[in-house]
């Protein structure tokens, strides 16, 4: 028996881009993450492809993201990074020899070289890989909301919602040069209607929690292995949670391993100070820096305790949990054909940086999977997409379904709580000036305004980031995601008055553009009623 599976990786990050700092600790999220997750997996399916492979998977690139992955200032510094990388490995090289580091270090040079090819292969412009990949059919992109702001508290005012989803879609199509099909609504937020907006701008479908599907008005026939239909005719693919589960928990899933690499101990804080300090940042303070030689060991959280870290292990154990989790897939689609008239689809979704940033193997995981699946047909997989489902099976099951996410507690609790209920009267308040102001001159003909309003509505979308009231209830870098909140309100505030006083100062809005640069074609009108 056989079924479908749909891997999904939501690929995100803030658009965190800070040109008037040398260094800057919070762009690292992005440096680590090209260098650990987005360029090994561009150099993944070049080895697939290469190989004769088949594999098929659906990434959900958002535009704040695509944005840095094309942004020069940062690609240039992303090179830098590389370079002073190789400069250390090959330091490394030298001291770990007759150690039991050695292979790590050579699994590090192979690493780093590989990474600087796909670079350079790409020109600078990582959204260049993954359109290569969609074009030759094994990659389906999808958009996100446009700073992936959570659509279920923008619902009073449905223009916020219309507006993140407008440039979300409008950003990708210039990114990556087509329409898309589907899209990741932010932290997979759903509320009633939000399918309406979807529809508007001709998306066919999108992805949801588990209990979007399984909580809807009418009991889900097929349960989460069959998309539905809201009344607006967009569909949604609900989560599989015993999937998921199988790999994103670090305590039940497969990346707790013992065998597997301890994310937490680096040589930025191992070494000796004078000797790492060249590889810090300028203010010297100890960071990571990306060399790990421990493996996780235990459960104990002592980092002391834990012992060296051996590449050769951590593949037999790929190859085991590999063929474990495509076992357990074959196990749940011999149950659900004996229930179902339709071969069973299994939505298996994750945050794309859990694969190479968190979870040091998980790239090589998701390689051999398709790996395993190619040479072991008993396995009964199948892999596809959420468009390729829809164009073989356009009759599904029709309903309105239930409010939800994939944070804590499924619905709306960790973007409002205690720590960060605050940010929602200013954004609310800034979300109600660009209405009005927008309305009141969409048909204006002064480039100068039409300038200032732009300017205003790429504040106002920096601001709604998600992001920012998760990290306050994470209690990581608070303040970072306060200061954030506040500067493109502060900044929208400052233009807003330039716009009532019709008194423009050109230096400051020069500078925002230059320091928030992204959506280059964004219109104001977004808002406008």
């Amino acid at each position: 028996m056989s079924g479908y599976i749909n891997l999904v990786l939501h690929a995100h990050l803030p658009f965190v881009r800070h040109p008037e700092f040398e260094d800057f600790l919070e762009e690292d999220w992005f440096y680590e993450a090209c260098l650990e997750t987005y360029m090994p997996l561009l150099s993944m399916f070049e080895r697939l492809y290469n190989d004769s492979i088949p594999f098929k998977l659906t990434m959900s690139i958002t535009p704040t993201l695509a944005a840095m992955m094309k942004d020069g200032y940062l690609m240039g510094k992303l090179e830098r990074r590389i370079y002073k990388l190789k400069e250390l490995i090959g330091k490394e090289k030298k001291r770990k020899i007759n150690t039991p580091f050695y292979e790590s270090i050579l699994m590090y040079e192979k690493w780093i070289k590989s990474n600087q090819e796909v670079l350079e292969k790409y020109d600078f412009d990582l959204t260049k890989g993954f359109k290569r990949f969609y074009k030759s059919g094994q990659l389906e992109l999808i958009t996100c909301s446009a700073t992936h702001g959570f659509l279920p508290f923008m619902q009073a005012l449905p223009k916020l919602a219309e507006a993140q989803v407008k440039v979300g879609v409008d950003s990708f199509e210039q990114t990556f040069g087509f329409k898309p099909n589907g899209i990741w609504l932010a932290e997979c937020g759903y509320y009633r209607d939000v399918e309406e907006i979807l529809s508007k701008n001709n998306i066919e479908y999108f992805y949801g929690e588990t209990h979007s599907i399984m909580y809807a008005d009418d009991m889900p026939k097929y349960g989460v292995y069959a998309p539905m239909y809201t009344p607006s005719l967009v569909a949604c693919f609900a989560r599989d949670p015993e999937s998921s589960k199988q790999v994103w928990s670090a305590k039940e899933g497969y990346p707790g391993d013992f065998d597997y690499r301890e994310f937490y101990r680096d040589i930025g804080f191992d070494e000796n100070y004078d000797y790492i300090k060249p590889y810090l940042h300028l203010d010297g303070q100890r960071r990571f820096v990306g060399l790990k030689y421990y493996r996780i060991t235990s459960d104990s959280e002592d980092l002391g305790s834990k012992e060296p870290y051996y590449p050769a292990w951590a593949k037999n154990k790929i190859t085991t949990h590999v063929a474990n989790f495509l076992f357990n897939r074959k196990n749940q689609f011999e149950y659900l054909n004996s229930v179902m008239d339709r071969k069973p689809m299994i939505n298996a979704m994750f945050d794309c940086e859990l694969f190479g940033h968190w979870w040091w193997e998980g790239i090589n995981f998701l390689e051999e999977i398709f790996r395993q699946a190619h040479n072991t047909k008993e396995f009964g997989v199948e892999f596809t997409s959420a468009k390729d489902y829809l164009r073989k099976f356009p009759t599904n099951q029709m309903s309105s379904l239930c409010e939800s996410s994939w944070g804590y507690k499924g619905y709306g609790d960790v973007w409002c709580e205690g720590s960060n209920e605050w940010i929602y009267r200013p954004l609310f308040e800034a979300g109600i000036k660009m209405i009005e102001k927008a309305t009141l001159y969409k048909n204006t003909k002064d480039k100068k305004i039409r300038r200032l309003l732009n300017q205003m509505a790429r504040e106002l979308l920096l601001a709604q980031s998600s992001d920012w009231a998760f990290i306050m209830k994470t209690g990581t870098m608070v303040d970072y995601a306060i200061k954030r909140t506040k500067l493109h309100l502060k900044r929208f505030d400052t233009l807003l008055e330039f716009l009532e006083k019709q008194a423009i100062d050109k230096t400051f809005l020069e500078t925002v553009e230059f320091r928030d640069k992204i959506f280059p074609k964004i219109s104001f009108k977004v808002y406008a009623l």
